[in-house]
C-alpha cells in the first residue's frame, strides 16, 4: 500500500518550488498601460491585485503628466516564461496576468509606453465629466458605477436623438423608465407622448411619502402636467377614439378588409369617407354601418359585429378623443395607458392611431419625446396583424425623418430582436439593463458599434438597476447605478407569498 507524499517526496517539492516561483513572478507584475496611438491603450495587470475592472477608470502616470482613460475590456491571459529556479519544470512556469484595453478620456493623441496604472480617484473622474458638459440641462440619474459617488448625469440635448432602452425581466427597466422620465419632465420643457401597455407610468403625477424632498420639490411642479387617458368610463380621461378619425388604411385594418382582396367592399368603406367629407352622414361609430341606407355599408357593419368590434369599449362620441388631446394639447405629458384597455385589438388600434396622429402633426415642429414601452409589440419585426403592421410603418417613418420635426423616439423593450430592425438602427442613445443573452447582446453590439463590445458583454453580469449608458447624451458609454424615484412606479411584480411552506 502506497501512502501518501510526505515533506521529503521530491515530486512534491518540486511542484511546491514551481507554484512559489509563479506566484512570485505573478505578484512582480505591475499595472501598466502602452498607446501606440494615443487614443487607445493595452493595459496589464497581477491577477493578486486584481483592482482594475471592465468600465473603471484609471489614471495613467506618463512622463508628460496624469492623464484619464476608461477601461473597456479584461481577460486574463497566460504564457509560458523560463524562469530561474523553477527546477523541475522544463517547459518554463506558466504566467498567468490580466491583460485588456481601454480608452483615452482626455484623447490627445499622444502615445506613451508603460504608463503607471492606478484607479482614478473620484474627484479626478468628476473633473473630467464636468469638462464635457453643455449649456443645457443635466440629467441626474444616478451614480457611476465604477466610481461610486460621482454623479451620472445625462445632456438632456442628447434625447434630439432617438434612444433605445432594453433589459430582459427583472433588470429595474420599468422603474429605471420612470426615473427618466421624471428628470426629463422636471428638467426639460419637451412634450412627452407615453405608449403605456401595462399602466406603469400613471404615477408619474402621484409622488412617493420617501422621495428625496429636493428633488420631490423640483418635481412638484410637474404632477399638474400629467394626464392620464385610461380605459375606465369613470376615468379622469377615458381613454376613446371616434371611427370616422382613423385613417382609410386602419379603418379597414379593423374591420379586416384588404384593399386588394376585398375591393368592393374597401371601395364601399372610401365612398363612406368620401360623402363624409362633402357633406354627407359621419360615420362616428361602427355601428351606424348597420343602419346605412344602401347595401355597401351594411355589408361592412356586418363584418364589423361579428369581428366584434361593436364591443369595443373605446369608442364613445360622449367623451373627449384622445387624439382631440394630441391635436389641441391641454397638458404637456399625456400617458396612454393601453394597458387598461380590455382587449389587445383595442390597444393597437390606439397605438396605431396615437403614432398616426404625431406623425401628421409633424410639420407644426412641436418637439416631442415619443415613448414607446413594450415596444416589440407596437413596432414589430414581424408584425402579426395589419393595424400592428401600420403602427410599425408609421414608427419606422418617424425613426427616419421624425428628428427634423421634433419628434424623438425612446424606444423601450424587454426583446430588441423583436423591435423591427429600422427603428432600433436608427438610435443613437443606448441604455442597456442586464440582459442574459448572448445572441441579443452579439446584435446590440453590431448596432451599437459607438459602445466598446466589452462593455456590452458586461451586461450579461449586471445587477438590478444597473445599466451601460452611451450615446449623443452621455460624454462616453459607461456603467451607471440608477437613483431613486420621487414618483410611484408601476411593474412591481406580484408578492411570492404563495412560496411560502405550507405549515
Amino acid at each position: 500500500m502506497t501512502g501518501a507524499p510526505g515533506v521529503d517526496d521530491p515530486v512534491s517539492g518540486q511542484i511546491a518550488n514551481y507554484r512559489n516561483v509563479r506566484e512570485q513572478v505573478e505578484r512582480s507584475i505591475l499595472p501598466l498601460a502602452t498607446s501606440v496611438d494615443g487614443w487607445t491603450f493595452e493595459i496589464q495587470a497581477s491577477l493578486h491585485h486584481l483592482t482594475l475592472k471592465r468600465g473603471y477608470y484609471v489614471a495613467l502616470e506618463t512622463e508628460s503628466g496624469v492623464r484619464l482613460g476608461q477601461v473597456t475590456d479584461v481577460s486574463m491571459h497566460s504564457e509560458r516564461v523560463d524562469m530561474p529556479g523553477a527546477s523541475g519544470s522544463s517547459s518554463g512556469v506558466l504566467v498567468r496576468v490580466a491583460v485588456g484595453t481601454g480608452l483615452m478620456l482626455d484623447a490627445e493623441g499622444i502615445p506613451f509606453h508603460d504608463a503607471s496604472v492606478r484607479v482614478a480617484r473620484p474627484e479626478e473622474v468628476s473633473g473630467w465629466f464636468a469638462m464635457t458638459g453643455h449649456n443645457r440641462a443635466l440629467l441626474t440619474i444616478g451614480e457611476l458605477a465604477a466610481a461610486p459617488g460621482v454623479s451620472a448625469t445625462l445632456d438632456s440635448g442628447g434625447f434630439n436623438r432617438h434612444t433605445f432602452m432594453c433589459g430582459q425581466s427583472g433588470s429595474g427597466k420599468t422603474y429605471s423608465l420612470g426615473l427618466l422620465l421624471e428628470r426629463i419632465l422636471a428638467e426639460t420643457s419637451i412634450r412627452v407622448v407615453i405608449l403605456d401597455p401595462n399602466s406603469d407610468y400613471g404615477g408619474l403625477r402621484r409622488l412617493r411619502e420617501d422621495a428625496d424632498p429636493d428633488l420631490a420639490e423640483r418635481y412638484r411642479p410637474v404632477l399638474d402636467q400629467v394626464a392620464v387617458w385610461g380605459g375606465d368610463p369613470d376615468a379622469e380621461n377615458p381613454l376613446r377614439l371616434r371611427f370616422a378619425e382613423l385613417s382609410t388604411a386602419a379603418q379597414g385594418a379593423i374591420l379586416d378588409i384588404d384593399p386588394v382582396g376585398d375591393r368592393e367592399e374597401f371601395a364601399a368603406l372610401a365612398d363612406l369617407l368620401r360623402a363624409a367629407e362633402q357633406g354627407g352622414p359621419l360615420i362616428t361609430e361602427p355601428d351606424q354601418l348597420l343602419k346605412a341606407e344602401s347595401e355597401g355599408p351594411r355589408r361592412l357593419g356586418m363584418r364589423a359585429a361579428n369581428l366584434g368590434v361593436f364591443d369595443w369599449s373605446v369608442w364613445s362620441t360622449e367623451h373627449p378623443s384622445i387624439l382631440q388631446e394630441l391635436r389641441n394639447p391641454t397638458r404637456r405629458c399625456v400617458v396612454v395607458d393601453l394597458g387598461s384597455l380590455e382587449t389587445v385589438q383595442e390597444q393597437r388600434v390606439v397605438a396605431e392611431a396615437v403614432l398616426s396622429t404625431l406623425w401628421e402633426l409633424r410639420r407644426s415642429r412641436e418637439p416631442c419625446l415619443v415613448v414607446i414601452d413594450e415596444a416589440h409589440n407596437v413596432c414589430a419585426a414581424e408584425p402579426e396583424d395589419p393595424l400592428t403592421g401600420l403602427a410599425t410603418g408609421t414608427t419606422v417613418q418617424i425613426a427616419a425623418e421624425g428628428r427634423k420635426f421634433g419628434l424623438y423616439l425612446l424606444v423601450s423593450t424587454q426583446r430588441p430582436n423583436k423591435v423591427h430592425q429600422n427603428v432600433v438602427s436608427q438610435c443613437d442613445n443606448l441604455l442597456l439593463m442586464r440582459m442574459n443573452s448572448q445572441a441579443d447582446l452579439a446584435d446590440l453590439t453590431s448596432v451599437f458599434s459607438f459602445v466598446p463590445p466589452g462593455l456590452v458583454a458586461g451586461a450579461a453580469a449586471f445587477r438590478m438597476g444597473q445599466a451601460l449608458v452611451g450615446g449623443k447624451f452621455f460624454p462616453q458609454a459607461g456603467y451607471v447605478v440608477m437613483g431613486a424615484r420621487v414618483t410611484q412606479e408601476g411593474g412591481a411584480d406580484i408578492p411570492t407569498t404563495w412560496a411560502r411552506p405550507v405549515v
